[in-house]
Protein backbone atom coordinates (compact mmCIF):
# COMPACT_ATOMS: atom_id res chain seq x y z
CA UNK A 1 0.00 0.00 0.00
CA UNK A 2 3.07 1.75 0.86
CA UNK A 3 4.34 1.46 -2.39
CA UNK A 4 1.19 2.16 -4.50
CA UNK A 5 1.31 5.66 -2.34
CA UNK A 6 4.66 6.56 -3.27
CA UNK A 7 4.43 6.05 -6.65
CA UNK A 8 0.73 7.68 -7.21
CA UNK A 9 0.65 11.13 -5.13
CA UNK A 10 -1.26 13.78 -6.16
CA UNK A 11 1.87 15.63 -7.70
CA UNK A 12 2.03 12.52 -10.35
CA UNK A 13 -1.37 12.46 -10.86
CA UNK A 14 -1.56 15.60 -12.08
CA UNK A 15 1.22 15.37 -14.05
CA UNK A 16 -0.15 11.80 -15.89
CA UNK A 17 -3.69 14.18 -16.63
CA UNK A 18 -2.00 17.36 -17.89
CA UNK A 19 0.34 15.16 -20.37
CA UNK A 20 -2.83 13.29 -21.26
CA UNK A 21 -4.45 16.60 -21.85
CA UNK A 22 -1.77 17.65 -24.03
CA UNK A 23 -2.36 14.38 -26.23
CA UNK A 24 -6.15 14.98 -25.78
CA UNK A 25 -5.86 18.57 -27.35
CA UNK A 26 -2.66 17.85 -29.75
CA UNK A 27 -5.29 15.12 -31.57
CA UNK A 28 -8.51 16.72 -31.67
CA UNK A 29 -7.58 20.69 -31.86
CA UNK A 30 -5.19 21.38 -35.35
CA UNK A 31 -3.94 24.55 -33.81
CA UNK A 32 -3.00 23.03 -30.73
CA UNK A 33 0.38 21.88 -31.33
CA UNK A 34 1.85 25.48 -33.12
CA UNK A 35 4.40 27.30 -31.42
CA UNK A 36 3.13 30.06 -30.88
CA UNK A 37 -0.06 28.46 -29.18
CA UNK A 38 2.27 26.50 -26.79
CA UNK A 39 4.47 29.65 -25.86
CA UNK A 40 1.01 31.62 -25.38
CA UNK A 41 0.10 28.72 -22.88
CA UNK A 42 3.48 28.69 -21.17
CA UNK A 43 3.34 32.48 -20.97
CA UNK A 44 -0.35 32.84 -20.33
CA UNK A 45 0.65 29.95 -16.59
CA UNK A 46 4.44 32.51 -15.87
CA UNK A 47 2.49 35.25 -13.31
CA UNK A 48 -0.12 32.70 -12.01
CA UNK A 49 2.78 30.52 -11.32
CA UNK A 50 5.15 33.50 -10.25
CA UNK A 51 2.09 34.42 -7.73
CA UNK A 52 1.90 30.76 -6.81
CA UNK A 53 5.63 30.25 -5.17
CA UNK A 54 4.33 33.06 -2.81
CA UNK A 55 1.47 31.48 -1.98
CA UNK A 56 3.61 28.41 -1.46
CA UNK A 57 5.51 30.04 0.86
CA UNK A 58 2.61 31.17 2.82
CA UNK A 59 0.93 27.71 2.50
CA UNK A 60 3.89 25.43 3.58
CA UNK A 61 4.10 27.90 6.96
CA UNK A 62 0.26 26.82 7.97
CA UNK A 63 -1.28 30.04 6.09
CA UNK A 64 -2.75 31.39 3.27
CA UNK A 65 -2.92 34.99 2.00
CA UNK A 66 -5.79 36.12 -0.13
CA UNK A 67 -4.32 39.76 -0.64
CA UNK A 68 -1.50 38.69 -2.75
CA UNK A 69 -3.54 40.15 -6.38
CA UNK A 70 -4.54 43.30 -4.26
CA UNK A 71 -1.09 43.99 -3.67
CA UNK A 72 0.51 43.16 -6.84
CA UNK A 73 -2.44 45.46 -8.37
CA UNK A 74 -1.90 48.23 -6.54
CA UNK A 75 1.66 48.22 -5.87
CA UNK A 76 2.63 48.23 -9.50
CA UNK A 77 -0.35 50.52 -10.55
CA UNK A 78 1.20 53.18 -8.33
CA UNK A 79 4.68 52.65 -9.52
CA UNK A 80 3.32 53.00 -13.17
CA UNK A 81 1.60 56.33 -12.37
CA UNK A 82 4.44 57.89 -10.49
CA UNK A 83 6.69 57.12 -13.20
CA UNK A 84 3.83 58.42 -15.60
CA UNK A 85 3.98 62.13 -13.23
CA UNK A 86 7.63 62.62 -13.48
CA UNK A 87 9.07 59.84 -11.18
CA UNK A 88 12.50 58.30 -12.51
CA UNK A 89 11.24 54.50 -12.94
CA UNK A 90 13.97 53.23 -10.93
CA UNK A 91 12.79 55.17 -7.68
CA UNK A 92 9.05 54.63 -9.40
CA UNK A 93 9.67 51.20 -8.79
CA UNK A 94 11.46 51.32 -5.45
CA UNK A 95 8.25 52.98 -3.97
CA UNK A 96 5.91 50.28 -5.23
CA UNK A 97 7.86 47.43 -3.87
CA UNK A 98 7.85 49.10 -0.30
CA UNK A 99 4.54 49.08 -0.85
CA UNK A 100 4.26 45.93 -1.15
CA UNK A 101 6.77 44.97 1.11
CA UNK A 102 5.13 47.42 3.67
CA UNK A 103 1.18 46.22 3.50
CA UNK A 104 2.42 42.25 3.53
CA UNK A 105 4.52 43.05 6.78
CA UNK A 106 1.43 44.66 8.64
CA UNK A 107 -0.45 41.69 7.25
CA UNK A 108 2.23 39.37 9.06
CA UNK A 109 1.92 41.24 12.41
CA UNK A 110 -1.42 40.76 12.18
CA UNK A 111 -1.23 37.04 11.99
CA UNK A 112 1.75 36.58 13.61
CA UNK A 113 1.80 39.09 16.93
CA UNK A 114 -2.53 39.98 17.32
CA UNK A 115 -2.71 36.02 16.37
CA UNK A 116 -5.51 36.88 13.81
CA UNK A 117 -6.64 33.45 11.38
CA UNK A 118 -4.41 34.29 8.16
CA UNK A 119 -7.57 33.55 6.38
CA UNK A 120 -9.36 36.94 7.70
CA UNK A 121 -6.57 39.05 8.13
CA UNK A 122 -5.64 38.26 4.51
CA UNK A 123 -9.15 39.19 2.91
CA UNK A 124 -9.76 42.11 5.43
CA UNK A 125 -5.97 43.35 3.90
CA UNK A 126 -7.12 42.72 0.25
CA UNK A 127 -10.00 44.91 0.60
CA UNK A 128 -8.21 47.68 2.54
CA UNK A 129 -5.58 47.53 -0.17
CA UNK A 130 -7.39 47.61 -2.90
CA UNK A 131 -9.99 50.44 -1.23
CA UNK A 132 -6.76 52.60 0.08
CA UNK A 133 -4.97 52.18 -3.90
CA UNK A 134 -8.05 52.99 -5.53
CA UNK A 135 -9.03 56.01 -3.10
CA UNK A 136 -5.97 57.84 -2.27
CA UNK A 137 -3.15 56.53 -4.59
CA UNK A 138 -4.68 55.32 -7.77
CA UNK A 139 -6.72 58.17 -9.01
CA UNK A 140 -8.78 58.47 -12.03
CA UNK A 141 -8.65 55.44 -13.56
CA UNK A 142 -8.93 51.61 -13.29
CA UNK A 143 -6.31 50.69 -16.05
CA UNK A 144 -3.15 52.60 -15.41
CA UNK A 145 -1.04 52.38 -18.71
CA UNK A 146 2.90 51.81 -19.13
CA UNK A 147 4.79 55.45 -18.67
CA UNK A 148 6.71 56.40 -22.02
CA UNK A 149 10.10 56.39 -19.53
CA UNK A 150 9.56 52.69 -18.75
CA UNK A 151 12.88 51.46 -20.14
CA UNK A 152 14.22 48.26 -19.86
CA UNK A 153 11.42 47.27 -17.29
CA UNK A 154 9.66 46.72 -20.64
CA UNK A 155 11.67 43.82 -21.46
CA UNK A 156 9.78 41.84 -18.44
CA UNK A 157 6.70 41.06 -20.10
CA UNK A 158 8.24 41.84 -23.95
CA UNK A 159 11.23 40.70 -24.57
CA UNK A 160 13.04 37.84 -24.68
CA UNK A 161 16.06 35.31 -24.04
CA UNK A 162 17.40 33.14 -26.83
CA UNK A 163 13.56 33.41 -28.40
CA UNK A 164 11.78 32.41 -25.09
CA UNK A 165 9.47 35.00 -23.95
CA UNK A 166 11.04 36.66 -20.60
CA UNK A 167 7.69 36.15 -18.67
CA UNK A 168 8.91 32.50 -18.77
CA UNK A 169 12.38 33.79 -17.59
CA UNK A 170 11.01 35.85 -14.73
CA UNK A 171 8.93 32.52 -13.82
CA UNK A 172 11.77 30.08 -14.67
CA UNK A 173 14.11 31.98 -12.04
CA UNK A 174 11.59 33.11 -9.66
CA UNK A 175 11.19 28.84 -9.69
CA UNK A 176 14.57 28.45 -8.74
CA UNK A 177 15.16 30.87 -5.98
CA UNK A 178 12.53 29.67 -4.11
CA UNK A 179 13.58 26.68 -4.43
CA UNK A 180 16.92 27.30 -3.62
CA UNK A 181 15.79 29.34 -0.44
CA UNK A 182 13.34 26.50 0.80
CA UNK A 183 15.31 23.95 0.66
CA UNK A 184 18.91 25.29 1.45
CA UNK A 185 18.44 28.62 3.92
CA UNK A 186 18.10 28.22 7.41
CA UNK A 187 14.61 30.42 7.08
CA UNK A 188 13.53 27.93 4.16
CA UNK A 189 13.96 24.90 6.32
CA UNK A 190 12.59 26.88 9.26
CA UNK A 191 9.07 27.46 7.74
CA UNK A 192 8.30 23.87 6.68
CA UNK A 193 8.75 22.94 10.30
CA UNK A 194 6.19 25.59 11.68
CA UNK A 195 4.19 24.33 9.09
CA UNK A 196 4.69 20.73 9.91
CA UNK A 197 4.19 20.85 13.88
CA UNK A 198 4.27 24.60 14.71
CA UNK A 199 4.34 23.43 18.84
CA UNK A 200 7.84 21.43 18.02
CA UNK A 201 9.27 24.27 16.11
CA UNK A 202 8.99 26.48 18.76
CA UNK A 203 10.05 24.24 21.67
CA UNK A 204 13.09 23.52 19.34
CA UNK A 205 13.79 27.45 18.83
CA UNK A 206 12.64 28.27 16.01
CA UNK A 207 11.89 32.29 15.73
CA UNK A 208 7.96 31.11 14.53
CA UNK A 209 6.38 34.53 15.13
CA UNK A 210 9.54 36.59 13.13
CA UNK A 211 9.48 33.45 10.14
CA UNK A 212 5.59 34.17 10.07
CA UNK A 213 5.84 37.76 9.16
CA UNK A 214 8.86 37.00 7.29
CA UNK A 215 7.18 34.43 4.81
CA UNK A 216 4.43 37.29 4.29
CA UNK A 217 6.74 39.83 3.10
CA UNK A 218 8.87 37.42 0.92
CA UNK A 219 5.12 37.03 -1.03
CA UNK A 220 4.47 40.70 -0.85
CA UNK A 221 8.23 41.31 -2.88
CA UNK A 222 6.59 37.97 -5.54
CA UNK A 223 3.46 39.70 -5.71
CA UNK A 224 5.19 42.55 -7.10
CA UNK A 225 7.49 40.85 -9.67
CA UNK A 226 4.29 39.25 -10.71
CA UNK A 227 2.86 42.38 -10.83
CA UNK A 228 5.61 44.24 -13.28
CA UNK A 229 5.31 40.90 -15.37
CA UNK A 230 1.80 41.38 -15.61
CA UNK A 231 2.04 45.37 -16.64
CA UNK A 232 4.90 44.97 -19.00
CA UNK A 233 2.97 42.16 -21.10
CA UNK A 234 -0.32 44.05 -21.27
CA UNK A 235 1.56 47.69 -21.61
CA UNK A 236 -1.09 48.48 -18.78
CA UNK A 237 -1.92 47.43 -14.89
CA UNK A 238 -5.84 46.61 -14.84
CA UNK A 239 -6.87 46.99 -11.34
CA UNK A 240 -10.16 45.67 -11.63
CA UNK A 241 -8.07 42.03 -11.56
CA UNK A 242 -8.30 42.63 -7.88
CA UNK A 243 -12.20 41.73 -8.29
CA UNK A 244 -11.60 39.20 -10.58
CA UNK A 245 -11.31 35.12 -9.79
CA UNK A 246 -7.50 35.30 -10.37
CA UNK A 247 -6.55 34.60 -6.36
CA UNK A 248 -9.02 31.58 -6.56
CA UNK A 249 -6.55 30.47 -9.72
CA UNK A 250 -3.30 31.11 -7.75
CA UNK A 251 -4.67 28.92 -4.74
CA UNK A 252 -6.22 26.22 -6.80
CA UNK A 253 -2.12 26.16 -8.64
CA UNK A 254 -1.11 25.16 -4.77
CA UNK A 255 -3.74 23.24 -3.96
CA UNK A 256 -3.90 21.09 -7.16
CA UNK A 257 -0.48 20.75 -7.34
CA UNK A 258 -0.38 18.78 -4.29
CA UNK A 259 0.92 21.26 -1.52
CA UNK A 260 -1.04 20.45 1.82
CA UNK A 261 -3.16 23.03 3.07
CA UNK A 262 -2.62 21.75 6.61
CA UNK A 263 1.29 23.37 6.20
CA UNK A 264 4.36 21.81 5.79
CA UNK A 265 4.26 19.47 2.79
CA UNK A 266 4.58 20.54 -0.64
CA UNK A 267 7.54 22.34 -2.93
CA UNK A 268 8.31 24.26 -6.01
CA UNK A 269 7.43 20.98 -8.24
CA UNK A 270 3.94 21.09 -7.07
CA UNK A 271 3.10 24.29 -8.31
CA UNK A 272 4.87 23.97 -11.47
CA UNK A 273 2.91 21.12 -11.88
CA UNK A 274 -0.14 22.89 -10.96
CA UNK A 275 0.29 25.16 -13.54
CA UNK A 276 0.37 23.67 -16.12
CA UNK A 277 -2.21 21.51 -16.02
CA UNK A 278 -4.48 24.57 -15.22
CA UNK A 279 -2.43 26.14 -18.60
CA UNK A 280 -2.81 23.20 -20.97
CA UNK A 281 -6.55 23.37 -19.69
CA UNK A 282 -8.04 26.40 -20.22
CA UNK A 283 -5.87 26.81 -23.50
CA UNK A 284 -7.73 23.78 -24.45
CA UNK A 285 -10.97 25.17 -23.71
CA UNK A 286 -10.41 28.51 -24.76
CA UNK A 287 -9.64 27.43 -28.66
CA UNK A 288 -13.31 25.67 -28.43
CA UNK A 289 -14.07 28.68 -27.34
CA UNK A 290 -15.58 27.87 -24.11
CA UNK A 291 -17.27 29.96 -22.16
CA UNK A 292 -15.97 32.24 -19.76
CA UNK A 293 -18.55 31.47 -17.41
CA UNK A 294 -17.95 28.24 -18.29
CA UNK A 295 -14.16 28.05 -17.66
CA UNK A 296 -14.80 29.42 -14.12
CA UNK A 297 -17.40 26.98 -13.39
CA UNK A 298 -15.06 23.96 -14.79
CA UNK A 299 -11.93 25.65 -12.59
CA UNK A 300 -14.38 26.29 -9.61
CA UNK A 301 -15.36 22.65 -9.54
CA UNK A 302 -11.41 21.10 -9.83
CA UNK A 303 -10.41 23.24 -6.79
CA UNK A 304 -13.14 21.46 -4.99
CA UNK A 305 -12.34 18.22 -5.66
CA UNK A 306 -8.87 19.35 -5.15
CA UNK A 307 -9.51 20.37 -1.78
CA UNK A 308 -11.50 17.56 -0.82
CA UNK A 309 -8.05 15.21 -2.41
CA UNK A 310 -6.12 17.39 0.09
CA UNK A 311 -8.12 16.80 3.42
CA UNK A 312 -7.90 13.26 2.75
CA UNK A 313 -4.40 12.66 1.75
CA UNK A 314 -2.91 15.57 4.40
CA UNK A 315 -5.69 15.13 7.63
CA UNK A 316 -5.71 18.36 9.41
CA UNK A 317 -4.43 17.53 13.01
CA UNK A 318 -5.82 18.95 16.29
CA UNK A 319 -3.34 21.37 16.43
CA UNK A 320 -4.53 22.96 13.09
CA UNK A 321 -7.63 22.78 13.50
CA UNK A 322 -6.88 24.78 17.01
CA UNK A 323 -4.97 27.25 15.39
CA UNK A 324 -8.00 27.76 13.19
CA UNK A 325 -5.76 29.76 10.10
CA UNK A 326 -7.40 27.68 7.09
Amino acid sequence: MRAWSHYFNQERIVFALTVLLLIVFALTLPKFLAPSNLLSLVRSVAVLGILGLGMLIVVLGRGIDLSLVATMAISVAWSLQLAASGMSMASAMGIGLLLALGMSLVTGILIAYAEIPSLFATLAMATFVYGFGRAHLITGTDVVYLPPNIGAVASLGQGALFGIPMPIVVAAVAALIAYLFLRYTKPGRFIYAIGDNLASARIGGVPVRPILVAQYVIAGGIAFVAGLVTATSAEAMNTRVVNSNMIYDVILVVVLGGVGLSGGRGNVRNVIVGALLIGVLMNGMTIMDVQYTIQNVVKSLILLLAIVVDSIVNPRDEQTGQQGDI
